[in-house]
C-alpha cells in the first residue's frame, strides 16, 4: 500500500548508504503481501534491509500514529521516510500500475493461450499443431473461456453489457443469457456436435454484438468499458469486443458451409 507523502528520490547514493529499514505487518493470521513486495523489491535493487516486524494491530495503530501515515508498510533509506511499496518503486524509477487504466493484456493473454491450447490439442490428435482444425479449436476454445470469464460474475457482466447491446437494452434478461449462451456454442464448436443449434446461437449473438458494438464505437464514439472478458475489466471496448463477435459469426459460417457438404476443410456433421 501506498503512504499520502512521497519523497523526491535522491539521484545517486553511496554504495555503502544502500540500506533500508522497513516496518511491515507480520502477524500469526495475517502477513501483508505489500510489505514481502516491498522486501524483495529492495533486496533486489542491492539494499541491505533491516526487517521489522509490526505483529500486532495494537503496534501497527501504535507505529501509524506515530509517523502520520495511513497504512503499512513504510520503507525508510538514509533515515528518509520513502513510503509504501508503490512509493518506493516511483523511488527507484520502477513504473507503477494503475489499477484504473485501460489495458489489452487480459486480452492478449486470453487468446494467446486458446491458441496454444489448440495447437496443442491438434498436435496431440493428428500430430501437427498448424492445422485447419486447430483454428477452429482456437476460435471455440476462446468462446469457452470468454463465457467462463463473463459467468464468474454475470451480474457485473450484465451491467456492463447493458451500456451499449442493442438487444440487451430492450431486452435485459439477455444479458444474462448471453455469457452462457456463448459457452454453449463454444463446447458444442469444439466437439463439432449439435451443429443445428451451435451455428444459430453463433450466428445470432455474434451478429447483435457486431451491430451494437460498432454503433456504440464507430458510429456514436462512446468511450465504454468492454464486457467481453467479465465486468470487472478495464479492456476498451472496440476493437477486441468486435474481433470477439466476429469469431463467432465466422465459425457459425464456417460450419454451417461444412454442414451442408461444401468444401472448406475439416467439416462437421450435423
Amino acid at each position: 500500500m501506498s503512504a499520502t507523502t512521497l519523497l523526491s528520490p535522491t539521484p545517486s547514493r553511496p554504495a555503502a548508504e544502500k540500506k533500508a529499514v522497513i516496518h511491515r505487518m507480520v502477524m500469526p493470521h495475517h502477513t501483508c503481501p505489500y510489505g514481502l513486495k516491498a522486501k524483495d523489491l529492495l533486496e533486489r535493487s542491492g539494499y541491505e534491509v533491516e526487517d521489522q516486524h509490526l505483529t500486532t494491530r495494537e503496534q501497527t495503530d501504535a507505529f501509524k500514529a506515530e509517523h502520520g501515515v495511513a497504512t503499512t508498510p513504510q520503507v525508510f533509506i538514509g533515515g528518509e521516510r520513502i513510503g509504501g511499496h508503490d512509493d518506493l518503486r516511483r523511488f527507484l524509477g520502477k513504473p507503477v500500475a494503475d489499477p484504473k487504466a485501460t489495458s489489452y493484456r487480459p486480452v492478449v493473454a486470453l487468446f494467446a493461450m486458446t491458441a496454444l491450447m489448440a495447437m496443442a490439442a491438434s498436435h496431440a490428435v493428428t500430430g501437427s499443431a498448424f492445422t485447419l482444425r486447430a483454428a477452429e479449436w482456437f476460435i471455440g476454445f476462446s468462446m469457452v473461456v470468454l463465457a467462463l470469464l463473463k459467468l464468474q460474475n454475470v451480474e457485473g457482466f450484465a451491467t456492463m453489457f447493458l451500456n451499449y447491446d442493442l438487444l440487451a437494452k430492450r431486452w435485459v434478461p439477455y444479458s444474462y443469457i448471453y455469457p452462457f449462451a456463448e459457452g454453449l456454442a463454444g463446447v458444442l464448436m469444439v466437439a463439432g456436435a449439435l451443429t443445428w443449434l451451435s451455428v444459430p446461437t453463433a450466428l445470432f449473438i455474434g451478429t447483435v454484438g457486431v451491430v451494437s458494438v460498432f454503433k456504440a464505437v464507430y458510429i456514436d464514439r462512446r468511450e465504454l468499458r468492454c464486457a467481453c472478458v467479465g465486468g470487472s475489466s478495464n479492456v476498451p471496448l472496440g476493437f477486441v469486443s468486435l474481433t470477439e463477435n466476429l469469431m463467432m459469426v465466422a465459425m457459425a459460417v464456417w460450419m454451417a458451409l461444412a454442414a451442408i457438404g461444401l468444401p472448406v476443410g475439416g467439416g462437421h456433421a450435423m
